[in-house]
């Protein structure tokens, strides 16, 4: 297949089997039933050896699966004094052992405003952010940092937010589109007039050629006047999926589409049939 995206699932498919497991088995099977991108879901910690970043680098190669990582939850870029050493601990390690495993991007929630102004937080968080960026570019790490864009208000994370970390080499923004509907709280971002919008100063920002690599994540979503609330599987739910492809088809955007449904490959697989329909490609 050569499509502009490549569909996959954050976190190992429903139905790996439990022999070989793990990420190994996770990157055969999504392989096997069609898709060619995985997210590595290390969100509680990165446990992992370095023969075992071996042989799932081996295995992605050897599949065509295109990998990347999502580092644990507990990384916050607005950390105090204390905590920041263990959250920067998180993210570094993500990168380190995710580069030994064949992922090209590590993915992460930028943390929590602690109720202070955007502004100030970022004050904080891109100088973290750049040193973080600047030692993995000195030890020969050429991972691309991508800090997710949130669904809750109260994160660091806005569309905004994530385009000024971009202006630091080597990071790029994750795109969660279900994160920027349910952000508001309104139901607002579900048009394509809106994504287009987005997808404007995403290359205003970053550059038009920026739009060729994106790394998006998608899934239905619930929420409230605060925000996301939770995943859902995208029958399910309100977000308009097919408006946001032709936008993405309409700006020549490619990359990765990663599913964070319930029920993930059906979705993904879903996703990937929705989008050979909007942009006529096989």
């Amino acid at each position: 297949m050569n499509l502009s995206f490549k569909f996959g699932t954050v976190g190992s498919p429903t139905g790996t089997p439990r022999k070989p497991g793990g990420s190994v088995g996770a990157i055969e099977f999504s392989r096997s039933i069609g898709l060619e991108a995985l997210e590595l879901g290390w969100v509680q910690s990165v446990r992992v050896t370095e023969a075992t970043c071996a042989a799932i680098q081996s295995m992605g190669e050897a599949q065509g699966v295109a990998l990347s990582v999502h580092a644990p939850y507990f990384i916050n870029l607005n950390a105090n004094a204390d905590e920041w050493p263990k959250s920067r601990k998180r993210l570094m390690d993500a990168a380190h052992y995710g580069n030994l495993a064949g992922a090209t991007d590590i993915i992460f929630h930028p943390g929590s405003y602690f109720q202070n102004d955007p502004a100030d937080v970022l004050k904080v968080a891109l100088p973290r952010l750049e040193g973080c960026a600047e030692e993995l570019r000195k030890k020969g790490n050429p991972v691309t940092l991508r800090p997710e864009t949130m669904g809750k208000s109260a994160m660091l994370g806005s569309f905004e937010d994530t385009l000024e970390m971009s202006k630091i080499a080597g990071v790029q923004p994750c795109l969660d589109f279900a994160h920027l509907h349910a952000r508001p709280g309104d139901g607002t971002v579900n048009t394509y007039n809106e994504w287009s919008r987005l997808l404007e100063r995403y290359a205003d920002a970053l550059g038009a050629q920026a739009l060729t690599g994106l790394h998006i994540h998608l899934s239905g979503i619930e929420y409230g006047p605060k925000g996301e609330k939770n995943h859902l599987p995208l029958a399910e739910a309100d977000l308009k999926w097919k408006d946001l492809f032709k936008a993405l088809k309409a700006f020549g955007c490619a990359g990765r589409i990663l599913c964070e449904s319930p029920i993930m490959e059906e979705d993904a697989l879903n996703m990937m049939k929705g989008w050979k329909k909007v942009s006529g490609e096989k």
